[in-house]
């Protein structure tokens, strides 16, 4: 069963994922923390430094109907489930929660402090900087509502 996530700011979802880290969490999707993590910090990276140009050219033509329909969906936090993501972030299942949290952390400051251009998403094209930090708290908000807070130990 997922949970009702949602994150007002990018660095968000560091703090919720350092906070599943201590308390623990049941799994109710495909995903790991770490997996979820590893995906995420692909995605931002790819914001910051470039879409293969396949990728590019592949989303072009739907892009007029993804950003009119599909990206007011993801940002008001009703992302539909099950949608196949290119292989590129598709992430491994031997990673370390821990690792991937650091991970993630470093980029997510990376990207904050970004002050330059940054690449068109395939499918929703160009944003500003704090469009895409929203998408991105979004995007975040929808894998990590995925994950369930673990149940506290009776003694």
């Amino acid at each position: 069963m997922r949970r009702a996530l949602q994150f007002d700011r990018l660095d968000d979802c560091v703090a919720e994922c350092r906070s599943l880290l201590r308390t623990g969490y049941l799994q109710n999707g495909n995903w790991t923390l770490a997996q979820i993590c590893r995906h995420l910090r692909l995605t931002i990276e790819a914001n910051l430094r470039g879409y293969p140009a396949w990728m590019t050219v592949l989303g072009f033509p739907l892009r007029p109907v993804l950003r009119r329909w599909m990206l007011p969906r993801l940002l008001a936090g009703d992302s539909p489930s099950g949608v196949k993501t290119a292989g590129m972030f598709v992430p491994d299942s031997a990673l370390n929660d821990a690792d991937e949290v650091d991970a993630l952390s470093r980029c997510v400051e990376q990207f904050l402090a970004h002050s330059g251009d940054l690449h068109a998403h395939p499918g929703f094209g160009r944003m500003t900087h704090e469009e895409f930090g929203r998408f991105h708290a979004a995007h975040a908000a929808h894998h990590l509502s995925f994950l369930a807070v673990a149940e506290p130990r009776s003694a």
